[in-house]
């Protein structure tokens, strides 16, 4: 992909995931994905076991939105940098996030996410 198509992937992405869209989150993925956060250590493996992770997360957080920051482009994917805001106007915290991204076929095969949180803003 160009560096403007990953940005607007990258775009995409993160909205569905402030959306809170399970099956169009999901729709980025491969059937056998490989998913890592900072709540599954082990990670996650395949679509299937995504969607019902994401799922049980989003039924158990406030809102959350996504601001993309940077993308780069790496060989078979790209990482990207985002901020986000959690509860309205971030009212319940912000985190500052970097994903690795690994893509097939303009799916995600492997994604590892790296969060932190932010004292008083970005």
């Amino acid at each position: 992909m160009s560096p403007m198509d990953l940005e607007r992937y990258n775009n995409a992405w993160l909205q569905a995931w402030t959306d809170k869209d399970v099956e169009k989150l999901v729709g980025f993925y491969s059937a056998d994905t490989v998913y890592k956060d900072p709540q599954t250590a082990g990670g996650i493996e395949g679509r299937d076991a995504l969607r019902e992770y994401l799922t049980t997360l989003f039924a158990s957080t406030p809102p959350m939105t996504y601001k993309p920051e940077m993308v780069w482009g790496i060989e078979g994917g790209f990482c990207g940098r985002w901020y986000c805001d959690i509860g309205e106007g971030g009212k319940d915290g912000k985190l500052r996030g970097f994903d690795l991204v690994l893509l097939e076929h303009d799916l995600i095969k492997h994604n590892e996410v790296y969060v932190h949180k932010l004292e008083g803003g970005n």
